[in-house]
């Protein structure tokens, strides 16, 4: 490829990702400046395999080829709106991948560890601000331990075969969610319900 298509394909998805701050996120909701400004910082193309950089900015989730796939920019940016990120804070990013959100948080300052959901999560230390990236059925006791007191948990909540946004704050030892609307996550099989619970 020479310089100069490099140059126009990287000025197109300048351009591309604009247009995904101003037609999906604010449109609906996500207008904090400092959330629009990381959004606008980290290239979401560098998140997905090269053949599929195209489809970095559409409003719909990105195969990545492997089973996982990228949320849309939508439900990250409502994720950071919940969190209400503060610089500087210990967070915890849990996903597959899961590297696009913790990009995010960097952007605004907070002090970020990524780990997969295969990981030991209670050996990681707790923290203030913990988000899933996906959605789970049930919050396990190594994710509840990952939360420092009065701390937050971000996620993706599956009930009733309905994936919903969940925003929860740990308290005596315990996280309890509250569902704050329809999202679109992938679900993560590490957090499913044992057998036998109904939802």
């Amino acid at each position: 490829m020479s310089v100069a298509v490099a140059e126009a394909a990287e000025t197109g998805m300048v351009r591309e990702r604009k247009a995904m701050i101003e037609s999906q996120l604010r449109v609906s909701g996500v207008n904090d400046p400092a959330v629009l400004a990381a959004f606008a910082a980290v290239a979401r193309e560098d998140f997905v395999p090269a053949d599929r950089r195209a489809l970095a900015y559409m409003d719909r989730a990105v195969p990545l080829g492997d089973g996982t796939v990228l949320a849309p920019a939508l439900t990250h940016g409502q994720m950071l709106i919940a969190a209400a990120p503060v610089a500087g804070e210990r967070a915890l990013v849990v996903g597959k991948p899961g590297a696009y959100l913790a990009a995010l948080l960097r952007e605004l300052g907070l002090v970020v560890t990524l780990a997969s959901p295969a990981d030991d999560l209670a050996a990681l230390g707790q923290f203030a601000l913990v988000l899933v990236d996906g959605a789970i059925e049930v919050v396990t006791p190594a994710l509840e331990a990952a939360v420092a007191d009065d701390g937050r948990l971000v996620t993706g909540l599956i009930e009733r075969r309905v994936a919903r946004l969940a925003l929860g704050r740990k308290a005596a030892g315990q996280v309890a969610l509250g569902a704050l609307g329809e999202a679109d996550f992938a679900v993560l099989p590490e957090f499913a319900a044992p057998k036998g619970w109904s939802f």
